[in-house]
């Protein structure tokens, strides 16, 4: 019988379940959403019981929807979001939500960790700059700000980790988790002292250390029933949706750079051992322990073209159900109707504050460069735009380390759209190439996973799985207005930053008390 992989990936917005051959053909697919809940300001926080049965339903359905029967399937791998944190009670119940890497409420701890602890050499360590999106950050915030919390956890898991206890009845974490957390020493491969007794916690309240390519045996049967599979399937414990991302695409060699853009965006390359950047810009992830992964994560990257669409384009979103087409694809063609450079309306995209490249969790978005002949379609294109501006400024931080890039590499949900891309090309400056597979987290778990269960040899049998589909070259005029309007975009976030401070201290102050 033929043999099929399955890659879940477990993301900010919703889930995703990729049932794959294996030759990397895609067979079927399913998503499933939830919602980013701010209840308070500073907030973003998901219900962990509405994710597992997203990963449920997700799992059931490409099993359905493929017809395949449950010992065709190889095994299941996993990919998931970082650096969210769940306080788990003696009795294996939260006693949070899920409190993801968007939640700003640890800013004040952060800062204080970076500027009056040894908050710099623990991200040497580590790898996880220092920042509210950190769990670090977040378990020194609970133990001051939420003490009664605190006290009653038993464990701090991530989301992957809770999904994983569910299915399994066990507490691991994968080292690529881990080494997002900021309490994982990167050479040691094993929890980082000091960060834990800045955390004020033990190594028995975290999950057993295990590597991404651990296999889990042994599923629960009614999840087993519920999502269609053997109770004998294997389980690859897997590692972050960044890494793998990176895999997916097959930007596992030096100078190749894989661009994403999903909820968040990042922009990553694969080195062969620990590196961390002396100015504090970049995270060093793990993959394998012959791969690292280091790069910069902006926080704002499709979620403002979801804020776009929910906040400013109702009559256009009415025409998409007319048409029957994406409200996203309504929105790039009005965009495309504005000249490159929006006439000269800036936007930047730090909605949700911001990680690479300012670190500065306070930062607010804002048009810049508003006049009267600005319409609607100026403002969309200019919020396009503003993603890739930012992401560009992280890959001037890369640079400084590794060099120009040999390659550009493009994934997430914006490569499906040709105007998104082409602006990459022409921002970047460099020919963008986008691989066929746009779930390549999905992707890059069945990778892993075949590598773990030892159906292939290494990772680099990606390379025979691995199409590409669009190449988008500079143009040069394009090029030439963007490299006008950069420079002031970059000086403008930096400029401002006194006033993104004051500015999110009368929001807490105000927002706070009249919502």
């Amino acid at each position: 019988m033929k043999s099929y992989m399955i890659g879940i990936d477990i993301g900010t917005t919703s889930t995703k379940a990729v049932l794959f051959e294996k030759n990397g053909m895609v067979v079927a697919k399913a998503s499933e959403e939830y919602p980013l809940l701010t209840p308070v300001p500073d907030s973003a926080v998901q219900n962990p019981d509405e994710i597992m049965s997203a990963v449920i339903h997700t799992v059931k359905a490409v099993m359905s929807e493929s017809g395949i029967l449950p010992e065709q399937v190889l095994f299941a791998s996993f990919s998931s979001a970082m650096h969210s944190l769940i306080a788990m009670d003696a009795s294996g119940l939260p006693l949070t939500p899920c409190i993801t890497w968007a939640d700003n409420r640890s800013n004040v701890w952060a800062r204080r960790l970076k500027e009056e602890q040894n908050g710099h050499e623990i991200y040497r360590r580590t790898g996880t700059p220092i920042h509210p999106m950190s769990p670090l950050s977040k378990l020194i915030w609970l133990r001051n700000d939420q003490k009664n919390i605190f006290d009653q956890a038993a464990k701090f898991i991530s989301i992957r980790e809770y999904v994983t206890l569910r299915l399994f009845n066990q507490y691991v974490v994968d080292h690529s988790i881990a080494s997002a957390t900021g309490l994982f020493n990167l050479q040691q491969l094993d929890w980082d002292q000091e960060a834990l007794e800045v955390a004020g916690i033990t190594p028995e309240q975290l999950s057993q250390l295990v590597p991404t390519t651990h296999v889990l045996t042994g599923i629960d049967p009614y999840y087993a029933k519920e999502m269609g599979l053997n109770p004998s399937t294997p389980f690859v414990v897997g590692a972050s949706d960044g890494v793998l991302s990176n895999l997916g695409v097959g930007a596992i060699h030096p100078g190749e750079v894989a661009a994403t853009i999903g909820t968040s965006g990042a922009i990553r390359t694969v080195v062969d051992k620990p590196v961390t950047d002396v100015k504090g810009r970049t995270f060093c992830y793990a993959l394998t322990e012959n791969h690292w992964v280091v790069g910069g994560p902006v926080n704002n990257g499709g979620m403002i073209f979801r804020w776009v669409r929910d906040e400013m384009a109702a009559s256009e979103v009415e025409t998409a159900k007319r048409l029957g087409i994406s409200s996203y694809d309504v929105l790039t063609r009005i965009a495309e109707r504005v000249a490159p450079g929006a006439d000269g309306l800036l936007f930047h995209p730090y909605l949700s504050g911001e990680r690479a490249p300012l670190w500065n969790p306070d930062a607010k978005g804002s048009f810049f460069g508003l006049t009267l002949q600005h319409k609607k379609e100026h403002m969309i294109r200019a919020v396009l735009e503003g993603v890739i501006f930012n992401l560009y400024t992280v890959l001037l931080a890369m640079k400084e380390q590794m060099g120009q890039p040999s390659r550009i590499l493009a994934t997430g949900g914006f490569a499906r759209s040709p105007l998104w891309r082409q602006m990459m090309a022409d921002i970047f400056d460099q020919e963008v190439v986008v691989p066929e597979s746009f779930e390549s987290s999905c992707l890059g778990a069945v990778v892993l996973g075949l590598y773990a269960t030892g159906h292939a040899d290494s990772l680099e049998v990606v390379s025979s799985m691995v199409g590409t589909t669009h190449a988008h070259s500079p143009n040069q005029d394009q090029v030439d207005i963007y490299q006008e309007l950069l420079p002031i975009f970059i000086r403008i976030s930096r400029k401002l930053s006194e006033e993104y401070e004051d500015l999110a201290k009368f929001q807490r102050k105000y927002i706070s008390t009249t919502r």
